[in-house]
């Protein structure tokens, strides 16, 4: 099947590709492009080198900054308390870190965890000249293999990041792992628009306009053409359920933001 142009692929697609990176052998895809895993981590590295210092202008101006509001909420319904620690995955300039930071209190820790240290030190000064400065940690390491011992953190999120890992299902398995029984998850990420009309406009926007104003403005167009054809390969919110609940996290619920164009999974370790 030859992926190309505007298209949001379909289950059969999506489901293969999950069950493919299984095998370390087996291709995967970066956007629509067929390569082996190791290609796609380098790829991805390479992706992340070349936006981070324009990461976060970039991401306010092509959402036109509701990314912020999507993230507030995400971490709202987190329902997280004074004293947990959190763990943030693919956690990049840490806009999530510091929003649970306001949550956990005193005597909590975030631990900011990336595999592009150019991306965490992008947002190293939003950290800093913060409040919560000595309650985040970072990590530098790979979402497939985390460092830290079984039932460490009372909550786990990853925002706009999963779809980027290439053996997503061991990054969930990974973030089960070390959760505490009754730990959370949170999961935000991109999907698609609920009402056809606005997801046409929605399309036309993401592959047009986007890579014209990633290349005009950081001169890389394949990065924003990457964007948009990575999240048309990305499971439904209904499949991602069934991913998560095999994983075993339990009472999952997700909620649509914006006509769909991102969701909120929450799950719970039993």
């Amino acid at each position: 099947m030859t992926l190309t142009g505007i298209k949001w692929v379909n289950k059969n697609v999506r489901e293969k590709q999950i069950k493919d990176v299984r095998n370390p052998k087996k291709p995967t895809y970066f956007g629509y492009r067929k390569l082996s895993q190791d290609e796609k981590r380098q790829k991805v590295n390479r992706h992340f080198d070349s936006v981070a210092r324009r990461y976060d202008f970039m991401n306010t101006l092509l959402s036109f900054g509701i990314h912020y509001p999507w993230k507030r909420k995400a971490v709202r319904m987190m329902n997280l308390s004074a004293g947990q620690k959190v763990l943030d995955v693919c956690g990049g300039t840490a806009d999530l870190s510091l929003m649970a930071a306001g949550y956990v209190g005193a005597t909590g820790k975030i631990t900011l965890y990336d595999i592009n240290w150019d991306m965490m030190a992008a947002g190293r000064h939003k950290v800093i000249g913060s409040p919560h400065a000595a309650k985040v940690r970072y990590v530098q390491g790979d979402a497939e293999s985390l460092p830290f011992p079984n039932h460490t953190y009372d909550a786990a999120m990853v925002g706009f990041g999963i779809r980027n890992v290439t053996r997503m299902e061991q990054g969930f398995r990974e973030m089960h792992r070390v959760l505490k029984p009754g730990g959370k998850l949170m999961c935000l990420e991109f999907s698609k628009p609920t009402n056809p009309f606005f997801c046409r406009v929605y399309d036309l926007y993401s592959f047009y306009a986007m890579p014209f104003l990633g290349e005009l403005i950081t001169g890389n167009r394949q990065a924003y053409t990457h964007l948009p054809e990575s999240i048309r390969m990305f499971p439904m919110p209904d499949e991602l359920v069934q991913i998560l609940e095999t994983i075993g996290f339990a009472n999952i619920i997700y909620h649509r933001l914006t006509n769909g164009i991102s969701v909120v999974h929450l799950g719970v370790k039993i």
